[in-house]
């Protein structure tokens, strides 16, 4: 009996242990990407640059998308935000997409009435319905506007003044660029031990993941916020899509696939908000984590059946299927730990071997993504660092078992609704004006309104 579960058993441990493996050596091999490729094999295919670039008379039309839902604690802050960018007045124009049902409506509709008396051009964009989520808004949005360029920026974001002055000679100067990235800071980082590690990792994720990318030609994902779009790239894509909770990363393979590339803007950059409760970040990464199965899913046999290079494929199957290192993860855990029961504490020397290079490998891949960033962007003492890398493999671990069950719904096509990631923000009684749960990024390191609600 025990033999029997034992050739189970262990081709699982040593399968689920090279997984582990291969995803440390694709992640320790970011930083030799952009001496593999060139900026020319990134794939953008003839005819679909735009030719029309800066416009004769200066500055092109450019529409700032913000999509809300029961946002009442940051909603204002985001307004008087983006009224400040610096970008001339005529050529810039607002969209506050609100799908709300609570009193965000009520608090931006003041905010609006002040700033079109100062002689802004914002539209509060209302529907009765929320099908489709954030994809569905921005799309509805892009139905009433016909400028050139859109930004999008999600509710806790918020740009210096100058972002889009930093931003948009990038895509003014290369007429195949769909979309600028800017990188992402978080203003509540220090907050506690949770949004300090999430700020390690997305250091690591714009730092050595979008960066390096850019320089090796490789296809760079849209973070959803902080971005500017050529419109011309959303449409040669298909326009947004609502069938992925992932309509960021669904619509950043699809430009791709159209001819377009992304760029990304290490500065300036754009602060925003991590969740600080362990129970809104798991919110968060279960919708990702389903949304990135669906876009693989609905994506994969057009990413094989392209003219892009082996390399290129590669990538972007990485971007699409590198959470799948959480099941991995846990299955080598389960199976490792059941083979050394029935082993009575034996294990055979070629299994043994593969788990002491994952082991080896866990600091060697942590610090090799986490500690450039985090010495380049100035952000702290060794020390400081040290105690939050230490955070990290429990909270991965914990996140590769309770993103199991959303990745088995996505992979079965039975994922749920769009759950809005909490913002941190305090419950208002009826009365009350909102407190923000935003604080200034410095803090850190010391139109017309519509008359009715309209249905797509």
């Amino acid at each position: 009996m025990i033999d029997a579960a034992l050739s189970i058993v262990e081709p699982v441990v040593i399968v689920s242990l090279l997984g582990m493996i291969l995803v440390g050596l694709s992640y320790l091999a970011l930083p030799c990407l952009s001496m593999l490729a060139r900026r020319s094999g990134s794939g953008a295919i003839d005819g679909n640059c735009d030719t029309d670039r800066t416009p004769p008379d200066g500055l092109p039309d450019v529409l700032i998308q913000l999509p809300v839902f029961n946002e009442p604690a940051v909603v204002a802050e985001l307004l008087d935000t983006v009224a400040a960018i610096d970008w001339p007045r005529e050529k810039l124009h607002i969209q506050l997409l609100d799908d709300s049902i609570d009193r965000t409506g009520e608090i931006a509709q003041k905010k609006i009435a002040e700033l079109k008396a100062r002689g802004l051009r914002i539209d509060h964009v209302c529907r009765d319905h929320r099908s489709g989520y954030k994809a569905a808004a921005l799309a509805y949005g892009l139905e009433h506007s016909a400028a050139p360029f859109v930004a999008v920026l999600d509710a806790d974001f918020r740009p210096p003044p100058d972002w889009l002055k930093s931003v948009m000679p990038r895509l003014l100067a290369d007429p195949c660029a769909g979309f600028v990235q800017s990188r992402c800071e978080f203003s509540n980082a220090n907050l506690n031990w949770l949004t300090r590690t999430q700020a390690l990792l997305f250091d690591a994720h714009f730092v050595m993941e979008q960066a390096v990318r850019e320089r090796a030609g490789l296809v760079i994902q849209f973070n959803g916020t902080a971005a500017v779009w050529r419109r011309r790239a959303i449409e040669d894509a298909g326009g947004w899509s609502d069938d992925s909770l992932s309509e960021d990363l669904d619509l950043t393979i699809r430009a791709a696939l159209s001819g377009w590339h992304g760029v990304f803007s290490m500065n300036p950059a754009v602060p925003g908000l991590v969740p600080h409760r362990v129970e809104h970040w798991r919110v968060q990464q279960g919708r990702w984590v389903q949304g990135f199965v669906q876009t693989a899913r609905k994506l994969g046999s057009a990413i094989w059946s392209s003219n892009w290079s082996l390399i290129r494929k590669t990538s972007v199957w990485f971007l699409l299927l590198y959470q799948l290192i959480f099941p991995i993860m846990v299955v080598a855990v389960a199976s490792g730990l059941l083979d050394f029961a029935l082993r009575r504490g034996q294990l055979p020397l070629f299994p043994s071997v593969l788990a002491a290079i994952v082991v080896s490998m866990i600091p060697l891949v942590a610090l090799s993504m986490t500690l450039p960033p985090y010495l380049a962007l100035r952000r702290g003492s060794l020390a400081q660092f040290a105690c939050t890398l230490v955070m990290m493999p429990p909270l991965i671990m914990y996140l590769a078992f309770a993103n199991i069950a959303p990745m088995l719904a996505a992979i079965f096509g039975r994922s749920g609704p769009f759950h809005r990631t909490p913002k941190g923000e305090p419950e208002l009684p009826p009365e009350e004006e909102p407190v923000s749960a935003w604080v200034p990024i410095e803090a850190r390191f010391g139109g017309t309104q519509s008359t009715g609600r309209a249905k797509t």
